[in-house]
């Protein structure tokens, strides 16, 4: 999710600082994704990153970004989670997955 509006980025790709949160959906590149990847992004700046991992049907969540670190990862395959940058949205884990 980016900042608005999107005719931004007509020219250019989103900074890290317009990004809210990233979302990969994840099969084949798992492994990239929960490592390189989070590392990547944390170093940027990102404040939230979800992986959707295809294989176990799992939502795995990065937060709490602490010098260049995510210090939080949480692991859901039910319930609700709502991102930080939207607190208002409430998304059903179970629902990403069908």
């Amino acid at each position: 999710m980016v900042r608005t509006p999107d005719t931004l980025y007509q020219t250019r790709h989103p900074f890290p600082e317009d990004i809210f949160w990233l979302i990969e959906i994840a099969n084949t590149t798992l492994v990239k994704d929960l490592g390189a990847k989070r590392d990547l992004y944390a170093l940027a700046g990102i404040p939230e990153y979800w992986v959707m991992n295809l294989q176990t049907l799992e939502l795995v969540v990065f937060r709490d970004l602490i010098d260049n670190e995510y210090r939080s990862e949480i692991c859901l395959s039910s319930g609700t989670i709502s991102p930080l940058a939207f607190s208002e949205l409430s998304i059903d884990i179970s629902r990403l997955f069908r």
